[in-house]
């Protein structure tokens, strides 16, 4: 058993498994993996190994931060394991019958589990920001705070025409409005009638150039008749 943290001076909190129906020996070896480890660490090793202690310990682990973040008010982002160790418990005690009427005893170990959360020192906190700042990672709580920003900046988004495309898009209606046409006709094919009106206009003058020219030199119509 261990006595290294006092939580009447460290902010922090524990939780305890008593009479695991496991040893203490096979529960000390996947305790071992997750000790001073900062608390993502700490879970992501636990849900990947392999040994059948590790999901008895998860349990223990997840009841100790449940207990620092509603009791003691503590973030769980700034959390590790600060200490956690296994104590021997009752042995039980069973009978196995063999041959030739023996009968051999069954020893099933029992252990209580301790597992112990603390607060990280501000120093700490700060070299953990450091690190996950250079590999470009962040914390699940600034994870989830850009989730929420991102999520009410499209509520708000939706309402407000915010963008280039919404902007412009509100001054085409307006222009349309304007000029008097429909609601129902698209810009485009106003557009349209208007370039199509001038290119007439633009054909009948050259039109006229040339009768014109013609009128002045008729002989110019047949050179071969000139000849």
């Amino acid at each position: 058993m261990s006595g290294l943290i006092d939580l009447d001076v460290i902010a922090g909190a524990k939780a305890t498994l008593r009479y695991g129906r496991l040893s203490a020996s096979k529960a000390r070896v996947v305790l071992n993996l997750i000790r001073d480890e900062d608390l993502a660490l700490a879970r992501d090793r636990l849900r990947f190994c392999e040994r059948g202690a590790a999901e008895v310990v998860s349990k223990v682990l997840e009841s100790a931060v449940a207990n620092a973040t509603n009791n003691e008010q503590l973030d769980a982002d700034e959390l590790y394991v600060a200490e956690c160790w296994a104590d021997e418990g009752p042995v039980l005690k069973r009978w196995r019958p063999r041959a030739r009427g023996r009968a051999t005893r069954i020893h099933k170990q029992t252990c209580h589990i301790t597992v112990i959360v603390a607060q990280l020192s501000p120093e700490e906190l700060e070299m953990r920001e450091a690190r996950l700042a250079a590999s470009g990672s962040q914390t699940a709580a600034a994870a989830r705070a850009a989730r929420v920003a991102a999520s009410r900046a499209a509520e708000t988004g939706d309402d407000e025409p915010d963008s280039e495309a919404d902007l412009d898009e509100a001054g085409v209606v307006e222009a349309v409005e304007a000029v008097g046409v429909d609601a129902g006709t698209e810009p485009d094919a106003v557009a349209a009638d208007e370039v199509t009106d001038g290119t007439d206009g633009v054909e009948s003058s050259e039109d006229s150039d040339i009768s014109g020219a013609e009128a002045a030199d008729p002989e110019a119509d047949d050179p071969e008749e000139k000849n």
